[in-house]
C-alpha cells in the first residue's frame, strides 16, 4: 500500500461497518472517521446510528457532532476537515480509518469535486425553500431536465443540481469535468454488504432505533430544530416528524421509515459498483465465518491486489 493510501471501510446502511470498524480499531490503534453526511449533526444520535459514547470511548472518533442543525455542511467541507484529521491521527501515531457510506463525501476526498462558483446567499435560502417542499420524485424530474447525468441521486444531491444548474447556469456534471480540485489522497476500499439479507437487518435496526427512543428524540428535537434545517433530510426524520405531528400514524411512518431507508441502501449500492475501481475495492460479507481474518488481511496488505486479498 502506498503511504498516502487510506484504509476505507464502506458500504450500504445497516451492512455492518461501524463493527468492522471497531474490531479493528482496538486491534491497530485507529483512529475512526466518520463519512456519513447524517452523524456531523449534533442531537439527532438514534437515527443516524451514531456512535453511543461507550464506542467513542473505545476508539477515537472523529467526524461526528461537528455541526449545528442549521448548518449546510457541504461533503467539500467535510473533505478539507477529514484531511486534517487524517494528519492529526498520523501525527498521534495512529493509523486513520475513514468509516461511512456517504460517496459523495468519499468522492470529495479521494477524488476532489470541482472549485465551486459564488452562490448568492439570499437567492439560495430562497430556492432552498421551494426546493423542501418538493417531493424527491418532483425533483428527479428537475434534475433530469437540468443535469441528467445526476438525475438517480439522493434527495440531497437532486437538489445541490438543481441549485447549481439555476443559481449558476452551468451543470455539476460540467464543472466536475471542467474545474475539477484534486485530491491528495488515494483511498483502498473495503466494502462491507451482507447481500440479500441486508434488508432483513434494516428492518431490524429500525426497530431496534424505536425501541431506544428514536420519536422522542424526534420530538425533542421538532421543538428547537427549525423544520426547513439541513439535519432533517437524515433517513427517516421527516416522517417521524410526520408521526409526532399527527400528520400519519406509526404503523405508517414504520413503513415509510423502512421504504426510505431500503431505497438509499438500492443508491449506495449503486454508487458503489459505478464509482469505486475494482482495483481498490475488496468485497466482505460481514456474516462468513471468516470474516475476522479477511478484514486483518485486508487492513494489513500492502502491494496486493483487491482480487488477491479476499476470494
Amino acid at each position: 500500500m502506498d503511504d498516502a493510501d487510506v484504509r476505507v471501510i464502506t458500504g450500504p446502511t445497516a451492512a455492518g461497518k461501524s463493527a468492522v470498524a471497531l474490531w479493528l480499531a482496538e486491534r491497530f490503534d485507529c483512529t475512526i472517521i466518520s463519512a456519513d453526511s447524517r452523524q456531523i449533526y449534533r442531537g439527532f444520535d438514534i437515527g443516524t446510528a451514531k456512535p453511543t459514547r461507550e464506542e467513542q470511548h473505545r476508539a477515537p472518533h472523529r467526524g461526528v457532532d461537528v455541526a449545528e442543525p442549521t448548518e449546510r455542511y457541504s461533503a467539500a467541507a467535510w473533505a478539507h476537515d477529514a484531511e486534517r484529521w487524517i494528519a492529526e491521527a498520523e501525527g498521534a501515531g495512529r493509523i486513520p480509518l475513514v468509516v461511512g457510506g456517504t460517496g459523495l463525501y468519499l468522492r470529495a476526498l479521494f477524488e476532489g469535486l470541482f472549485e465551486e462558483p459564488a452562490l448568492d446567499a439570499s437567492r439560495r435560502a430562497a430556492l432552498a425553500a421551494v426546493l423542501d417542499e418538493m417531493s424527491t420524485p418532483e425533483l428527479t424530474r428537475w434534475v433530469r431536465a437540468l443535469d441528467p447525468g445526476r438525475a438517480h441521486l439522493g434527495r440531497t444531491q437532486l437538489q445541490r443540481a438543481v441549485e447549481i444548474a439555476l443559481l449558476t447556469g452551468r451543470r455539476i456534471s460540467d464543472l466536475h469535468r471542467e474545474e475539477p480540485r484534486h485530491a491528495a489522497r488515494r483511498a483502498r476500499y473495503l466494502v462491507v454488504d451482507p447481500g440479500p439479507v441486508l434488508a432483513k437487518h434494516i428492518a431490524a435496526r429500525i426497530e431496534q432505533m424505536l425501541r431506544a427512543g428514536w420519536l422522542d428524540e424526534v420530538q425533542r428535537l421538532a421543538v428547537s430544530v427549525p423544520p426547513d434545517a439541513p439535519a432533517w433530510k437524515g433517513t427517516g426524520y421527516r416522517t417521524l416528524r410526520d408521526v409526532i405531528d399527527g400528520t400519519i400514524g406509526i404503523d405508517r411512518g414504520k413503513e415509510l421509515v423502512l421504504y426510505e431507508t431500503r431505497q438509499y441502501a438500492k443508491r449506495q449500492r449503486t454508487w458503489f459498483r459505478h464509482q469505486l475501481s475494482a482495483e481498490r475495492a475488496t468485497m466482505l460479507n460481514p456474516g462468513s465465518n471468516s470474516w475476522g481474518d479477511d478484514v486483518a488481511r485486508w487492513f494489513e496488505a500492502r502491494r496486493e491486489t483487491a482480487d488477491e486479498l479476499i476470494r
